[in-house]
């Protein structure tokens, strides 16, 4: 017998059938989906779970050309920018009972020409042990 709300996985699978396949976090990180943000930098932003970007985020928002004039802008730097960003929103959302928060991130692109504004999704949910965790992505990374 199970207490209601508790996940029956015998019952699951006797409805919906076998897992076919799965994906796991470790597995995202492994393969180059996702991207570990350093434990370091996630809690002086502010986070006390395992922040992770998508490959896609971070493409987008941190990620520079490997080589020539990066006038003046390093990833740690937009890192930074992309994580304080995502707490900030994350705190204002807090007392809402919220685990998805949209919010806007603005880089220069690499000649510092014109700044690129971006959507981005900072989401708590649970990693694969049900542990809390937070992933900062692109909106339609559902």
């Amino acid at each position: 017998m199970h207490t209601e709300g508790e996940v029956n996985l015998a019952e699951d699978q006797a409805f919906w059938g076998p897992i076919i396949s799965s994906y796991s976090r470790a597995q995202a990180l492994e393969d180059g989906v996702l991207v570990a943000v350093p434990q370091t930098m996630a809690e002086e932003a502010g986070f006390r779970l395992p922040v992770t970007l998508t490959a896609n985020a971070w493409a987008a928002c941190v990620a520079l050309p490997p080589e020539g004039d990066r006038h003046g802008q390093d990833e740690d730097g937009r890192l930074w920018d992309v994580l304080w960003l995502a707490g900030f929103t994350a705190r204002q959302r807090r007392h809402r009972d919220q685990s998805r928060a949209n919010f806007s991130v603005s880089v220069y692109d690499v000649e510092r020409e014109q700044a690129i504004v971006t959507e981005l999704v900072v989401v708590a949910g649970p990693g694969d042990e049900g542990e809390p965790v937070i992933t900062i992505m692109r909106p339609n990374e559902d």
